[in-house]
């Protein structure tokens, strides 16, 4: 007795399950998310004086993540604020804090993404964002200017 299924057929069918098998895996997990104490010692704030403490958690959301910080000013005063980094471009509010009040966040590879901080539609801050290889440490370098007008060039290293 001869097969009804013929050879093509059955090839077609294997390539169909073997590509919705690999289109329904999990995507790699986001390196940054997480929690993220900063090392103040590994840190560098100009003008300064950097924060006492801060830590920022990263929780994964469709398209990107959501961050929370939450500190101590060298003052003394809380730092907590809150938004979202969706890596498609586009603004997204962000709260608690008075240098910006939206952000814009592109992944530039799986490890770097670079986020455009505005203050009423204009551009204040510019951040890139790379975890290391290893996922141990965290480098968050933020150029442009506080709400205040002072330039900043920070370079904020978290583990």
């Amino acid at each position: 007795m001869k097969s009804v299924v013929s050879r093509p057929l059955v090839v077609v069918l294997a390539a169909l399950v073997f590509s919705l098998a690999a289109s329904s895996a999990p995507a790699p997990a986001d390196p940054l998310v997480g929690t993220w104490k900063l090392n103040v010692a590994k840190s560098k704030y100009n003008p300064g004086p950097p924060p006492t403490s801060e830590t920022v958690t990263y929780e994964a959301v469709q398209g990107g993540v959501k961050y929370t910080v939450k500190g101590s000013q060298a003052d003394g005063s809380p730092i907590n604020f809150a938004g979202s980094l969706i890596h498609d471009g586009k603004d997204y509010p962000s709260t608690g804090t008075p240098d910006y009040d939206t952000v814009s966040t592109l992944r530039i590879s799986p490890l770097p993404s670079e986020s455009i901080r505005k203050k009423s539609g204009k551009v204040a801050q510019v951040t890139t964002r790379v975890v290391s290889k290893d996922g141990k440490s965290l480098t968050l370098t933020t150029k442009g200017t506080t709400a205040a007008g002072a330039t900043i060039h920070n370079e904020a290293v978290y583990e």
